[in-house]
């Protein structure tokens, strides 16, 4: 369960945030965050930041790779988790 909250929450949760298919949503918690990037780089959003990545992610979803790694990942803790319990 762990995994599909992960794979289908964190799409959601960004989308959420303002990080929309078309762009950032305007008067969002997502255009706050890109006006304070933008600001703090001299007018740019720098490749690979927080913002463009919450971006790319809130254009096209999870890439296949993050979704594998994510589901190996929380797969593997919710067996520790499930093992530990009496």
């Amino acid at each position: 369960p762990a995994a599909g909250v992960a794979l289908f929450g964190v799409p959601a949760a960004v989308s959420a945030l303002g990080f929309k298919a078309g762009g950032i949503a305007a008067g969002s918690m997502a255009a706050k965050m890109m006006s304070a990037a933008a600001i703090a780089n001299n007018g740019g959003v720098a490749a690979g930041s927080t913002v463009a990545v919450l971006q790319s992610v809130g254009a096209a979803g999870l890439s296949a790779g993050a979704k594998i790694g994510l589901s190996s990942a929380l797969g593997t803790l919710g067996g520790i988790v499930g093992a530990t319990k009496p």
